[in-house]
């Protein structure tokens, strides 16, 4: 991958709760900077992305938002994980593991 590529498709629910789970409530701007950053910046989350997203975890009830004041005084919708979204996360991560497992297997075939 090159410096700032979009995230790989399917993943995006799974590095959003994980970064939640890792660092907590966050706001969307917030958690997209944490992601890049974890990444050595080399995952880029865009917000057509991230709020689409974002909206779907808090109708299946995977996070929760509360509005909130940046440090620069600015409006902005905090997202928290909920059990639900912890428990979602783990799904997620178990199939990640396993098909990750797989494609190494198979690409390191000789």
């Amino acid at each position: 991958m090159n410096a700032h590529d979009p995230i790989p498709p399917g993943t995006l629910d799974m590095l959003v709760l994980s970064t939640l789970a890792r660092l907590g409530e966050r706001h969307g701007f917030e958690i997209a900077e944490a992601i890049e950053a974890a990444s050595a910046d080399v995952l880029r989350v865009e917000e057509g992305s991230l709020y689409p997203a974002l909206q779907r975890m808090l109708i299946r009830g995977w996070v929760t938002a509360s509005w909130g004041r940046t440090a620069e005084n600015r409006r902005a919708r905090y997202y928290r994980l909920t059990a639900l979204g912890r428990r979602q996360l783990d799904k997620e991560l178990t199939a990640y593991r396993r098909v990750a497992s797989a494609l190494d297997h198979l690409l390191n075939l000789t």
